[in-house]
């Protein structure tokens, strides 16, 4: 009887919320209205993508080869998704009810968009990776520090390989129920008349395709120099100073560069932001991008009451932001004068519309989850259980253990880092308190879980550096040969080459090879906990030997820099009030079993390698999905994310920090060795600037 009046209920409020969906859209065609089921101008005047029906057996399936190797309450673990507003959660067709899902026939897409290619993947409500595709994305680079891509170059990208995932997977799209998205944080910019691309192709920014300014693109040093002369107050939150990888110096760039007229047309967007946009036709944005990357501060931080700051905007030369409460940065979320709408990751945004729908292959109003930052998204699918994920139970012992903390609470993540590496590698740590750290990004709160906070650090160039070590070596040619005719990769090859050259000269250990090879990586800058983008690298040891024997040897010295200065962010974060006990990397330098167990030796810390490497990253999102999947209709709220990161993780393994005393004392001196060559580099570089002050200004107005 109790069944039969509670199936009765569930009817009833379906029966009425389609009622109220009915009117509403009686409303809106009456009164000439858009509907927020209807898709953003920017998809509807994108050119035909060209998407195929069916996808081919070869090739494109496969990866392609990777680099190397305040406070919280008990309501805000649990669940999600209060703060979602009505009008997005009027937008999504259906319901799905998760305690009566069959996991292993409802599945979740997860969309990341990292530096170089896209990537998509399906899993069932069980975890299970059932497929994955990727597909390169263009980036233009015309010049030294210049950095440009496309939103529909992206898009085209993304549709390609969610229909080739479902295809490879044989899922029936209607099984479907939720997609996340997640990206790099670079700048994307729409028209707010046409919601068309906006070129930031300067000087003459006549190709609108190049509407994306990559995250790693320094055009703007003196922009972020005059951010940071303000002083202003919200910096303390973004690590004491802006990066010149943020958005808001790149806004303040275009501002200088576009005719006034075109700039004044401007929307901006982090690039997860615009996907969601796309995806949904909503002006939703999450508060991992705009709080991470575009100077937003929370609603009661500080005193701030619409989150975006207009003080410090006329401060910077951007007044014209704040104009229509913010509109063009997404308004204003929240009680005060609200026209905008920010959500914490995977809470629901609404669902796709129409003609998204129709280029991904996937229904029209499969719900979507609020987006993060590729980092972030590898925070929520990265750590193994017993590795699982960051927010899961871990079968760990002390010291790696809070013991006085349940296994699978929340409050065990705030000992866990997550590094999610690929062209650069973020370090990302949680805290139920704001933890400022000089030089670490951060503290930021409810970019993952509302009243949350996160810190994160990073090293500009890892993946990156690596292949620019090797590319440029005179050798690299000949070792691309053998690593071929052996069907291995380069990085296999070199690591091999380490352990003969090990063993020929007998030494205890690969670290004892290059001993006497001290080589500092910032050819990029410096993100943590330096936080200057003027660093360069510097090495010392060089010979006249050219041969692969060399190669291999700056090879491991620019692996063993990574490692160093993984200490040095994490000395940092934990010398500040973190306490960091286990490392959760993910990412192809995660199959590199040198690198692995340098991090682990010169940090003293175990690292945890999730069971899909190459996939954690997507897995976020594809979780951040099926938080949405599962949303109320009614009250927009979801299951917490911590619990859906701790069903639907996987088990992985550890890498252990060496019994072998010689080789930490080794690694201890190379340590001392690399502060003092970021030490001296600075000291070298102030007192050259003394002595031909105004030159570098003058020679670049």
């Amino acid at each position: 009887m109790m069944c039969v009046l509670f199936a009765r209920v569930r009817w009833l409020k379906k029966r009425r919320e389609e009622k109220r969906r009915e009117e509403k859209r009686r409303e809106e065609k009456s009164a000439g209205k858009r509907n927020y089921t209807t898709c953003a101008l920017s998809i509807r005047s994108t050119p035909d993508l060209g998407l195929i029906d069916t996808v081919p057996e070869t090739g494109a399936l496969l990866s392609p080869e990777t680099a190397p190797i305040g406070d919280a309450t008990a309501k805000n673990i649990g669940v999600d998704g209060a703060r979602s507003p009505a009008h997005h959660r009027e937008s999504v067709e259906g319901y799905t009810d998760m305690a009566t899902t069959d996991p292993r026939r409802t599945y979740a897409v997860g969309v990341d968009v990292g530096t170089g290619s896209a990537r998509a993947c399906i899993i069932d409500f069980t975890g299970e990776l059932l497929a994955e595709v990727s597909k390169e994305i263009k980036t233009w680079s015309s010049r030294a520090d210049y950095y440009e891509q496309s939103t529909t170059d992206i898009w085209k990208a993304i549709c390609y390989c969610v229909r080739a995932c479902l295809e490879k997977a044989a899922v029936d799209p209607a099984n479907v129920k939720g997609i996340g998205f997640d990206a790099t944080c670079s700048l994307a910019v729409l028209s707010e008349s046409t919601d068309e691309p906006v070129s930031v192709a300067g000087p003459e920014f006549q190709d609108k395709e190049r509407n994306v300014i990559l995250w790693m693109d320094h055009r703007c040093p003196d922009e972020t120099a005059a951010i940071n002369a303000t002083g202003h107050k919200l910096l303390k939150y973004v690590g004491g100073r802006m990066s010149i990888e943020m958005e808001i110096p790149k806004v303040l760039w275009l501002k200088r560069h576009l005719p006034p007229s075109t700039f004044r047309d401007c929307k901006f967007y982090d690039l997860v932001d615009a996907l969601t946009h796309i995806a949904s036709g909503t002006e939703t944005r999450s508060f991992c991008s705009t709080v991470c990357k575009q100077g937003y501060v929370p609603v009661g931080i500080d005193g701030s009451v619409k989150g975006w700051q207009e003080d410090f905007l006329a401060a910077v030369g951007l007044p014209e932001l704040a104009e229509d409460n913010f509109k063009r940065m997404g308004g204003v979320n929240g009680e005060y004068a609200k026209n905008g709408t920010m959500l914490s990751a995977g809470e629901l945004v609404g669902g796709l519309c129409k003609q998204a729908a129709e280029q991904l292959g996937l229904l029209e109003g499969t719900k979507i989850g609020s987006g993060v930052i590729d980092a972030y998204a590898g925070w929520i699918g990265t750590t193994p259980d017993s590795q699982r994920t960051v927010g899961a139970k871990v079968e760990l012992q002390e010291p790696l253990l809070d013991e006085s903390i349940p296994k699978n609470n929340l409050e065990q993540a705030f000992t866990r880092l997550a590094a999610v590496a690929g062209t650069s590698t973020c370090h990302l740590v949680m805290s139920r308190n704001p933890v400022f750290v000089p030089g670490v990004w951060g503290p930021y709160r409810d970019v993952i879980l509302p009243d949350f906070w996160m810190a994160e650090g990073g090293q500009s160039s890892t993946g990156s550096l690596l292949n620019h070590v090797v590319t440029t070596h005179p050798s690299y040619a000949t070792a691309k040969t053998q690593a071929a005719e052996q069907k291995i990769s380069i990085y296999e090859l070199l690591n091999a080459r380490l352990e003969q050259l090990r063993v020929e000269q007998g030494a205890p250990s690969i670290s004892y090879l290059a001993r006497h090879i001290f080589f500092y990586g910032d050819h990029h800058g410096n993100r943590s906990p330096i936080a200057d983008a003027t660093m360069r690298g510097a090495i010392v040891g060089l010979s006249m030997d050219t041969s692969v024997n060399d190669l291999a040897l700056q090879y491991y010295a620019a692996m063993e820099f990574i490692a160093q200065q993984t200490r040095h962010i994490i000395s940092a974060m934990n010398a500040s009030g973190h306490n960091i006990t286990t490392i959760f990397m993910s990412g192809g330098q995660c199959r590199n079993p040198i690198l692995m167990a340098l991090v682990a030796n010169a940090t003293r810390l175990p690292v945890v390698i999730p069971r899909y490497v190459d996939a954690a990253v997507v897995l976020g999102s594809a979780m951040m999905g099926a938080k949405a999947a599962g949303a109320d209709p009614v009250t927009g709220r979801t299951e917490g994310l911590w619990e859906i990161m701790d069903r639907l993780s996987k088990p992985g393994r550890m890498v252990h920090v060496t019994d072998d005393k010689r080789e930490l004392a080794l690694l201890d001196a190379k340590y001392r060795v690399f502060l003092q060559m970021s030490e001296e580099q600075q000291k070298f570089r102030r007192s050259i600037d003394a002595e031909i002050q105004g030159w570098a200004a003058a020679t670049t107005t």
